[in-house]
């Protein structure tokens, strides 16, 4: 397909705003970016969208988030309202994961991924939780994936919070899931390219070095890093100090759970010593500004990370999948807690939300996502955006702060798949889905209410 006549922001390698642009892709990859004169001369048999002179933008990014939470969403969480951010997980995400059966697992998928096509997410880096429905739970999610058009990474956290048990279902889950992408791709699936996996952890207060050996053993040789919560409540640290005697990231690196292909969650009370095993292991990190500030857990020290060369993503840990708010989110939080309207412009926030999340991404996913670029994948979205002053290479990041919003996009297309037309979801049935997500979340509720 070649769209037409709008506004292209390139974002990657080159970042570019091509007026009157277009761009050219067949299947899956992108394979011309200029203007639209030169594409229709060069490509004059192609089939064509006109784009209307709206925005033409790589499709967002994701880097860490929890379709499971989704039936959350306007929860009383039983008993007294928690005080901190334990309490929080007791009391609400340690009660809802139990409460998921495998069917809830994959329509609690579903409700997010509907809601990512909407607001223009094309790919997401997911962590999932079910203890008492582990076994082919990524499956049943990945299956919701493939069903939607959408590309995403998987994992299953593993914990000893449920006990042995548990923790080696967990370990097996994610153990079978890695080896299943492994071979889609070896086997050159269709569908292998939408598909990631990653060994998951839930923190580093709930699993044991006994759990962290067996993780590393089941792990070797699947080409592998982890994914995993990180010092995202100070209550982290201080477990790891008294049990220990090491702050977390410097246990995790010592164990051996640091390393390019990992992910870490928050950092949010990360010191600098901690800050430097991050750098030196070359692991990742994602950043959810308003998870944060939802939990009161604090503010991640994202700036000083990045002026030490840690990569650092943006992500939305189960929140909405509008990017573009977490991306505002983020560029206010900042200036707020620093008391500083320098801290965190909106530059800054591109580099998280498109070069970083494009490079954890790239963990998972072998070609570039989150550009629009000849040999990127064909993640494309389309926004109604018509900006009543000068849009230029100096200021877009500005106009996407302030005048952009997921609620504009029109059409998403994902591994060159129209899954959104004009605001109409083509891949997903959202009446029907949420229907069944209704039903399903109100047995869901009682279960948890039900819970001592």
């Amino acid at each position: 397909m070649l769209i037409t006549n709008g506004t292209i922001l390139t974002f990657g390698a080159e970042k570019r705003i091509i007026p009157g642009g277009a761009v050219y892709y067949e299947d899956d990859a992108i394979v011309a970016v200029g203007t639209t004169s030169e594409l229709q001369a060069k490509y004059p048999q192609a089939e064509k969208l006109d784009a209307e002179g709206k925005l033409i933008m790589p499709g967002s990014v994701c880097a860490h988030t929890h379709f499971y939470g989704a039936f959350a969403r306007g929860m009383a969480i039983p008993g007294s309202a928690p005080t901190n951010f334990m309490q929080i997980l007791e009391q609400l995400w340690w009660k809802i994961d139990l409460a998921l059966t495998l069917e809830d697992s994959q329509v609690s998928a579903e409700v997010c991924l509907v809601d990512a096509i909407r607001h223009g997410t094309t790919t997401l880096i997911d962590h999932h939780a079910s203890p008492n429905a582990i076994d082919g739970s990524l499956d049943v999610i990945g299956g919701a994936v493939l069903q939607s058009g959408l590309r995403a990474s998987l994992c299953y956290e593993v914990t000893d919070r449920n006990g042995t048990a548990g923790a080696k279902a967990g370990i097996a889950e994610n153990v079978r899931w890695l080896k299943k992408v492994r071979d889609m791709r070896v086997q050159n699936h269709p569908d292998a390219e939408r598909l990631g996996a990653s060994f998951g952890l839930h923190a580093a207060f709930t699993v044991s070095d006994h759990t962290l050996e067996q993780c590393l053993s089941a792990a070797s040789g699947l080409d592998t890093g982890f994914h995993i919560h990180l010092a995202e409540d100070k209550a982290d640290e201080q477990h790891s100090l008294q049990r220990y005697n090491m702050r977390v990231a410097e246990r995790l690196e010592d164990r051996g759970i640091l390393g390019p292909k990992t992910l870490v969650a928050h950092g949010i009370h990360l010191d600098a010593y901690e800050m430097n095993s991050l750098y030196v292991t070359k692991t990742k990190l994602s950043h959810q500004p308003r998870s944060n500030m939802n939990n009161a857990a604090g503010v991640a020290p994202i700036e000083t990370m990045l002026k030490k060369g840690i990569t650092v993503g943006l992500g939305n840990d189960g929140f909405s999948n509008n990017m573009f708010t977490e991306m505002a989110v983020a560029y206010l939080l900042h200036k707020s807690h620093q008391d500083d309207p320098r801290a965190m412009p909106a530059d800054t926030v591109m580099e998280l939300a498109y070069d970083n999340n494009a490079k954890i991404a790239n963990i998972f996913f072998p070609k570039p996502v989150a550009a629009l670029q000849p040999g990127a994948y064909a993640d494309i979205i389309l926004l109604d955006y018509h900006p009543f002053t000068y849009l230029t290479d100096g200021n877009y990041p500005w106009h996407i702060i302030f005048g952009v919003d997921g609620s504009r996009v029109t059409h998403t297309i994902a591994a060159g798949k129209m899954l959104m037309k004009d605001r109409h979801l083509l891949t997903m049935d959202e009446e029907a889905i949420a229907a069944k997500a209704k039903a399903l979340s109100d047995k869901v509720w009682n279960r948890v209410a039900d819970m001592k």
